[in-house]
């Protein structure tokens, strides 16, 4: 087990890559936090992860909320008595042109892709520096925080910003044993706030195939274990080598 004794909060946990990171988390030794605004996503989470023989519990917050990401803060720590991992995963996608977009559609993904990666770091953050033991934080980018698409436009700016929100954190951080990294995927399990993951979908990248949620997790793992010791303020890309494509290349 790499991560005995480690409490871990998993944000957007109920699904897809949170709940496969949350489980692969709990199963090398971490309590986990399965935190989702759907009550029953997260409860079968950590239900999946307690048969398993893991530790969990299952928490509901809006995390772009900052009371909400105060209140988690202090439950977790209340059931598990320590904060030593934050995952921050959760975020939705708007999917519309800067003509189709409202403000409403703007500030509703800013706040939840971007904000509660902010709050969540700050005040997990805290409760890190308070508790004298140093921590890790990995937040979830994407490719598409890194380059223009034709539709999107609140999710491809909030993404760049977590990017360099991370860089900042980990400067930041760093006096306090606080590692801080990203990790930036393409097209992995399911689309952004949609159910469905079709296995057969085409893509372009270098391994010919769709990602998978455990493709992901694992990268998280090796963020947040001792491996990655000397790793810190860095994305790490998580694509299939799609990034490395130039236009018309594949």
């Amino acid at each position: 087990m790499t991560l005995d004794a480690q409490v871990a909060i998993v944000t957007g946990a109920g699904r897809n890559v949170g709940e496969a990171t949350a489980r692969l988390l709990a199963k090398e030794g971490a309590a986990v936090a399965v935190v989702d605004l759907d009550r029953g996503r997260a409860q079968n989470v950590a239900d999946k992860i307690t048969a398993a023989g893991g530790k969990a519990a299952a928490f509901v917050a809006d995390v772009s909320q900052e009371a909400d990401v105060q209140t988690l803060i202090r439950d977790v720590c209340a059931t598990f008595g320590k904060l030593t991992i934050l995952v921050n995963n959760v975020a939705i996608s708007d999917n519309k042109t800067i003509q189709e977009a409202t403000k409403d559609d703007w500030d509703r993904v800013i706040a939840v892709t971007l904000t509660s990666t902010f709050l969540m770091g700050k005040y997990g953050a805290e409760q890190m520096i308070e508790q004298g033991e140093g921590g890790r934080i990995v937040n979830v980018g994407s490719t598409s925080g890194f380059y223009g698409r034709p539709r999107a436009i609140a999710y491809t700016t909030a993404k760049a910003g977590v990017a360099n929100l991370t860089r900042s954190m980990a400067i930041q951080l760093a006096d306090f044993d606080i590692r801080v990294n990203c990790v930036v995927p393409n097209k992995v399990g399911s689309p952004v706030g949609k159910e469905s993951f079709d296995p057969t979908r085409k893509v372009r990248n270098l391994r010919d195939r769709p990602g998978q949620p455990d493709d992901l997790a694992k990268a998280i793992l090796f963020l947040v274990s001792d491996s990655s010791d000397f790793i810190d303020g860095t994305t790490l890309f998580v694509d299939g080598g799609v990034s490395a494509l130039m236009p018309g290349s594949a």
